[in-house]
Formats: C-alpha cells, structure tokens, sequence
C-alpha cells in the first residue's frame, strides 16, 4: 500500500526513475481498487436501480495523470525515454526489465545503491 501512495503523492513528477516494485505493486493496488469501485459501484446500482459505473470513470480519471507519471520513470529506471510507453508491447517488455543499476541520465538509483537485488 506504501507504493500506492508514494505515486499518488508524487502525482505529476514525471522525472527521476521509479524502481520495478514500485510500479507493478502501483499496478496490483489499482487493479485492485478498480474492482472494489466497481462493485460498490454495482452494489449502489442495483439498490437505486440506476446506473453508478461513473464512480470506476471518475476514479480511473483521478489515477489517470500518476500512472502516467509512474510508467515514465519506470522507463527512465531502464533507460529509456518516456515516450516508449506509447509503444504497447514494448513498454510492457521494459517494465518488466531490471532497471539500469547504478545512476542513469534519468537520475540516481531509486534504491540508492548500486546492488544487484532490490530491497524489499
């Protein structure tokens, strides 16, 4: 939940680097919320007989600028511009990579440390 948090507060910083915890538990956590959401979304729906999915729209909306945010420093963690992430299956193979270790032309290590595991 920490990491969750950590992107929501760094909520339009589209610079430095984003380790791969960081993003995928991002990722879980709002799979996650969506579907929590969207069945109180159904819930209220179907007491009030009307249709309430604008509760996962406007959700999906306020999370929409941090994922944003965290899939480019995701890349600038493997060394690459953030504009990969228009590129579907490409972004997808560079997330899954570890990033660069060490300091990149995107910024410092997000671990602090040049090692080759990550921290839990």
């Amino acid at each position: 939940m920490k990491w969750y948090l950590k992107v929501l507060k760094q909520y339009a910083v589209f610079s430095g680097r984003a380790s791969r915890t960081e993003y995928w538990m991002f990722v879980l956590f709002n799979f996650l919320a969506t579907i929590a959401v969207g069945l109180v979304g159904s819930l209220l729906g179907s007491v009030t007989q009307t249709d309430q999915s604008v509760l996962v729209n406007i959700y999906q909306l306020a999370v929409f600028v941090p994922s944003i945010a965290v899939g480019c420093r995701r890349m600038h963690d493997t060394d690459r511009h953030g504009l990969w992430l228009l590129v579907p299956i490409a972004n997808l193979i560079f997330a899954l990579q570890e990033g660069t270790k060490g300091d990149n032309r995107f910024g410092a290590n997000p671990w602090g440390q040049a090692s080759d595991v990550e921290p839990i």
